[in-house]
């Protein structure tokens, strides 16, 4: 295996206000909803800077990977956002707030040094949004 992901795929509950939500809400490029014409097949896709956040429903994820579909827990996976500055932090995270996600930690200094905050999409999925002044992004 190379070390490499290309796509990043989260359960949904209802794709059609997860789309809105990163869409209209936070602002990701998308073409919409694909793949309706097939039963499982309904999915969302998000060009992100050398990855897709792909959006798909839970049960349809539980078909095609042959596995139980279980409630969902939010600690399981967190999505890291990494940006240039706390401000940038506190942009994000207020954008992610007017969208309708959850702030479940706000924008705080680390005891690493760097600046964070977490919140979560309307399915509870974690992100972190995170200045890190040891990384330079491009």
């Amino acid at each position: 295996m190379k070390p490499r992901i290309t796509v990043i795929t989260l359960g949904v509950q209802d794709l059609q206000r997860s789309v809105r939500f990163y869409q209209e809400g936070l602002g990701l490029p998308t073409e919409g909803i694909v793949g309706e014409e097939f039963e499982h097949g309904a999915v969302a896709f998000f060009d992100l800077q050398n990855v897709k956040l792909a959006l798909w429903g839970r049960q349809d994820i539980a078909h095609e990977a042959n596995v139980r579909q279980t409630s969902p827990n939010p600690t399981e996976c967190t999505i890291g956002h990494n940006v240039g500055s706390k401000e940038e932090v506190d942009l994000v995270m207020e954008q992610a707030k007017q969208a309708g996600a959850v702030i479940s930690d706000p924008a705080h200094d680390t005891f690493w040094g760097g600046y964070s905050g977490h919140f979560q999409d309307p399915d509870g999925h974690l992100w972190e949004v995170v200045w890190n002044p040891h990384w330079e992004l491009d």
